[in-house]
């Protein structure tokens, strides 16, 4: 018991010794910050989604499992904690992050000016991703095609708007992905906005074997692990942030693709070798 307080309490002034690299008032605000919360708590809580496949879904067991999940039990393994999965959307994950329900989100979130105004996005990037389409085979050729056509998406979306205003589409806005995609299948929509990555994990099902994916992305947009605005720069931030270094040096993000299914992103391959510490200069030359 004393070796395991001993322990926290090393974590604590480690993280703030790094977080104290320009003042060292910050690193003395941070031993009082959310990371020695955490610590005295024993568990983490983690804003991860609840039925996006495979980055937050339900087991067989009903435990959630998925790429977010492993990502959260990494986080908790480091820190010596339990890890505490609670389930966000869209529409609430900011909300929860503000209120004290959850310390970090790693739910599918992207990295935009105006959510960096409401919380702390850590850097680097742990995914990217882009808005596209999923229709039936032969209905799409563009996003053109959209023009005064309702189209299934999710609530709280930051490119719901987007398309709406540039391309004349009706958003018809579900709590939930499965319900969007629901009435995609019974004909409410022409066709069902989302994340590329989410729609190709889709495709790869046999359910929708007569559906595609028939537009390229509108934009590529980085997902960014969150916490509290005023932790970001404090101890709490500054370790989430070496997690997320971790994650892209040590290749961690291109596991997880093959584990869950997917398939490897040219994106992922550039960030693991621009974040690779090349540690050659160690082997004695000949």
């Amino acid at each position: 018991m004393q070796f395991a307080c001993v322990f926290k309490r090393m974590l604590v002034v480690t993280a703030c010794a790094l977080g104290a690299v320009s003042t060292l008032a910050v690193g003395a605000a941070s031993a009082e910050g959310r990371l020695k919360e955490i610590l005295d708590r024993g568990s983490v809580r983690v804003g991860v989604q609840g039925a996006l496949k495979p980055w937050g879904f339900p087991a067989p067991d009903g435990t959630l499992q998925g790429i977010e999940v492993d990502l959260g039990k990494s986080v908790a393994d480091a820190l010596g904690v339990k890890f505490e999965p609670v389930i966000i959307t869209s529409a609430n994950r900011m909300q929860f992050l503000q209120q004290g329900k959850i310390d970090v989100i790693i739910g599918g979130m992207y990295d935009t000016a105006e959510r960096r105004k409401i919380v702390g996005m850590i850097e680097p990037a742990y995914w990217a991703s882009g808005p596209s389409l999923m229709a039936k085979k032969g209905v799409i050729k563009n996003w053109k095609d959209l023009a005064d056509k309702p189209v299934c998406g999710k609530q709280g979306l930051y490119y719901n708007k987007q398309v709406e205003t540039e391309f004349k589409a009706k958003v018809i806005a579900f709590a939930g992905n499965t319900e969007a995609k629901e009435a995609l299948r019974t004909g409410k929509c022409i066709a069902y906005l989302y994340d590329d990555v989410g729609i190709m994990a889709d495709l790869d099902q046999p359910e929708w074997a007569e559906y595609e994916m028939p537009v390229a992305v509108l934009y590529n947009n980085p997902w960014a692990t969150a916490v509290p605005l005023d932790e970001l720069n404090k101890g709490w931030g500054v370790f989430m942030a070496g997690m997320a270094y971790r994650w892209q040096a040590e290749g961690t993000l291109i596991k997880l693709e093959g584990k869950w299914g997917l398939r490897q992103s040219d994106w992922f391959v550039e960030q693991n070798k621009k974040h690779h510490w090349d540690t050659g200069y160690l082997t004695p030359q000949k």
